[in-house]
């Protein structure tokens, strides 16, 4: 149970209070409601790039990091489809400086050309690095246009390529900035050991003057619903095949939600897994595989993802793989599997909670969600989960209609 105390100020900032007095450090975390799936479709890249030029300097402050640092501090941040969160830790003493740094770059970033085009060559080298020179680097650049026709979700937070983001103008960078970095667009949360009335009294002093700005309505085109199988295969000079097995799910508000995550686990995350079992210790066809779900904010996606072992073919993997998926949606796990799943999932969760940082982000990213009061009712969704529910799930979900399945073939195994 993480308790916590909450208020708005009057331009619309949402602020969550958590008292922590074991700890010397506090934690301030901004998260604003913004991600990938927010930009136009001709450009795209925008909110990422807006996690580095959030560093770049603000109306009164030439430089983030130097201040934070001096104060014993450190920083970071990260950008998904969904959101973009900003965080920083540094002891409770010198929290000040983390608020006067935060506010400083709500109200207003520096927008210079040499910030802009500084930023925009760190995103363009990232780009290159991460997605188009490392193997099986640009997986998601293809599958996400698979599975998504109609939804934002079908760019990458990256982007979909270089170009949109090497003709980024600075009237469009700031006009992405005022609809999106508001008080009424962002979630702050504050951890430490303090009083609140302490905490509402400097958050009104930083933040409070800040202009308000109206929340801009969200128009996203919801994705169809998917009626046939798809498949992409890319010839790649990589060491092993790689296989990635998309199936459609549900929101992260979906009751569903808390099944797919359970059946993720209990199919694909441990060596006792069937997944794991089946394909790679019996049958050797794969080299590694694992399941997981994307937990996005719209519809999301259930993954099998893997490579083969040398000599193996796709065919013998879709041999193997379809039969042990009907036989999950046909037979239900036992109630001592599903009681193992439980336990490790609660003193994972036990685990996480135990840091400051994950503490923060976690309420933030709830009371985004709905309310940060739901954080405290996870585990009570988990338990209420039943045999035969994660069995109506895999009847529902793993079917070929609903899958897209994208290929990236070593050349060797092509031949």
């Amino acid at each position: 149970m993480i308790s916590y105390e909450s208020f708005t100020l009057n331009n619309g900032l949402r602020v969550l209070f958590h008292r922590e007095p074991s700890s010397p450090m506090a934690v301030v975390n901004v998260l604003y409601d913004v991600g990938a799936r927010d930009e136009d479709a001709e450009r795209t890249g925008f909110a990422h790039l807006f996690e580095h030029l959030m560093f770049g300097g603000s109306k009164h402050i030439a430089d983030f990091d130097a201040p934070l640092q001096a104060a014993g501090g450190q920083s970071n941040a990260f950008t998904s489809n969904d959101i973009t969160n900003y965080y920083d830790i540094l002891p409770a003493q010198n929290i000040d400086t983390a608020l006067w740094l935060e506010s400083d770059r709500m109200l207003s970033l520096a927008f210079t050309d040499k910030s802009l085009e500084v930023q925009r060559q760190v995103v363009i080298e990232e780009f290159k690095q991460r997605y188009l020179n490392q193997p099986y680097g640009d997986a998601w650049l293809h599958l996400r246009p698979l599975v998504y026709k109609k939804h934002p979700y079908r760019w990458a937070t990256i982007g979909k390529n270089i170009k949109q983001i090497q003709e980024a103008s600075m009237q469009e960078v700031k006009a992405f900035f005022k609809q999106h970095y508001h008080p009424g667009n962002a979630i702050l949360c504050i951890i430490g050991n303090f009083e609140l009335e302490t905490i509402k009294q400097k958050v009104a002093h930083y933040f409070g003057n800040i202009p308000a700005q109206k929340k801009a309505t969200r128009k996203l085109t919801s994705e169809p619903p998917q009626k046939q199988f798809r498949t992409k295969t890319l010839i790649r000079k990589v060491p092993a095949t790689a296989f990635y097995y998309a199936f459609r799910m549900g929101k992260r508000t979906d009751s569903d939600f808390y099944q797919a995550d359970l059946l993720s686990d209990f199919l694909g995350n441990e060596k006792t897994s069937p997944l794991y079992i089946e394909l790679k210790k019996k049958k050797k066809i794969c080299a590694e595989i694992t399941a997981y779900i994307t937990a996005s904010f719209d519809d999301g996606l259930f993954i099998i993802s893997g490579k083969l072992q040398s000599g193996k073919t796709i065919e013998q993997l879709e041999a193997a793989l379809w039969p042990l998926l009907e036989k999950t949606a046909a037979k239900a796990i036992s109630k001592s599997s599903l009681n193992e799943l439980k336990l490790k999932l609660r003193t994972s969760r036990a685990f996480q909670d135990q840091g400051l940082l994950n503490r923060a982000m976690n309420l933030a990213y709830f009371e985004l969600l709905g309310s940060a009061q739901q954080l405290n009712k996870e585990a009570e969704k988990y338990q209420q989960i039943k045999t035969k529910d994660l069995q109506e799930f895999a009847l529902q979900t793993f079917r070929k209609t609903n899958c897209s399945r994208l290929i990236i073939q070593s050349q060797q195994d092509a031949k």
